[in-house]
């Protein structure tokens, strides 16, 4: 397992977490809170998604750390990158069915370069 891999997937889970809080906050979640036309509940469930994937991209980053610092415990890693692959495909699925290049979500490539550093650590010696 390759620890210094590991942490540049700390470091993009990090990058990930600020991007989705920082810049996505303005930009999609107060939208979405000003939203009169959706129905209440529809409107608290995308806020509420909303807040699990922050919460998401701050553990994942946590999960990398701990494997860079317990290198003989991969099966994290491989959880953590199987998952990242799944909502990076789920992101680009989601665009795609909207009529949206994938890659004007940021989640897609994000969560693809997670799930790429969490994998190359496993596999680069």
């Amino acid at each position: 397992m390759q620890v210094i891999i590991l942490w540049v997937a700390v470091t993009m889970s990090l990058v990930t977490f600020l991007i989705h809080t920082f810049i996505g906050g303005p930009k999609v979640a107060r939208p979405l809170l000003n939203n009169t036309s959706l129905p209440i509940a529809s409107k608290w469930l995308n806020y509420y998604c909303w807040h699990v994937t922050t919460i998401y991209t701050l553990l994942m980053g946590g999960g990398y750390a701990f494997v860079a610092l317990n290198p003989g415990k991969p099966e994290l890693v491989v959880f953590l990158s199987i998952l990242n692959t799944a909502l990076a495909l789920l992101s680009a699925a989601v665009a795609i069915k909207g009529n949206i290049n994938p890659f004007r979500f940021p989640s897609t490539s994000l969560f693809a370069s997670v799930a790429i550093l969490g994998l190359l650590s496993l596999f680069v010696s």
